[in-house]
């Protein structure tokens, strides 16, 4: 697969097949048009759900993945009710040909994002690999136990967590292939926050940053 971290959690992936997915598109600039095959959000925050960038890349055959809170929103960008799928924390799924589950990503030290609002995290099939797509979370129990191949995991702080608890939380879980830092140089954190992470994890998990 293809991927790429374009602002905060605004991640693209073309499979193999040609498939076209995004995780939280968000300040596209206009350089991906009218491409997505699934669009997956994590939770209603501007920065991960903008109806703006998701109009960018929304075409006639595009399905949208949204929490229970961003049903009418996505109605209201102009999808179809039979091209949305409402999910909630703890589910498997099987959407388009492609498996995945569900996690809370809720914060355990501060109030930006709460358990009870039912946001979430991905654990995506794709190819060979399961990818992990944490979005704004800190580390939680359901977080410890995540296993995965790929994991997308916030560091820029404040909202979510900090280089240091992310590279603590992906110690623990030891992805098999690599970690990606996400959430950063936008609207709070910078790219230091990346490098600060990929040195804490030198020599025990590979690290690929991707937003530079």
């Amino acid at each position: 697969m293809n991927i790429e971290l374009i602002a905060q959690n605004a991640i693209r992936i073309v499979m193999e097949s040609g498939k076209v997915i995004y995780f939280d598109p968000f300040k596209l600039n206009g350089k991906y048009l009218k491409d997505a095959d699934i669009i997956f959000i994590t939770h209603s925050h501007f920065d991960h759900f903008s109806p703006e960038d998701i109009e960018k890349i929304k075409n006639n055959h595009t399905r949208i993945v949204v929490t229970n809170d961003l049903v009418e929103k996505s109605i209201q960008c102009g999808f179809e009710e039979t091209n949305i799928l409402k999910v909630s924390p703890n589910n498997e799924y099987d959407y388009d040909g492609i498996k995945f589950k569900t996690i809370p990503a809720y914060n355990i030290n501060k109030e930006f994002h709460k358990r009870e609002y039912d946001w979430v995290s991905y654990i995506l099939e794709i190819e060979d690999s399961m990818v992990y797509v944490a979005g704004d979370t800190d580390i939680t129990e359901e977080a410890l136990n995540v296993q995965c191949d790929i994991a997308f995991v916030p560091v820029g702080g404040t909202y979510t967590m900090t280089a240091e608890e992310a590279a603590k939380l992906i110690v623990h879980i030891s992805p098999k292939k690599y970690a990606v830092p996400t959430h950063y140089k936008t609207v709070v954190g910078s790219v230091n926050d990346a490098i600060k992470f990929k040195s804490l994890l030198e020599g025990k998990v590979e690290v690929d940053i991707l937003m530079k």
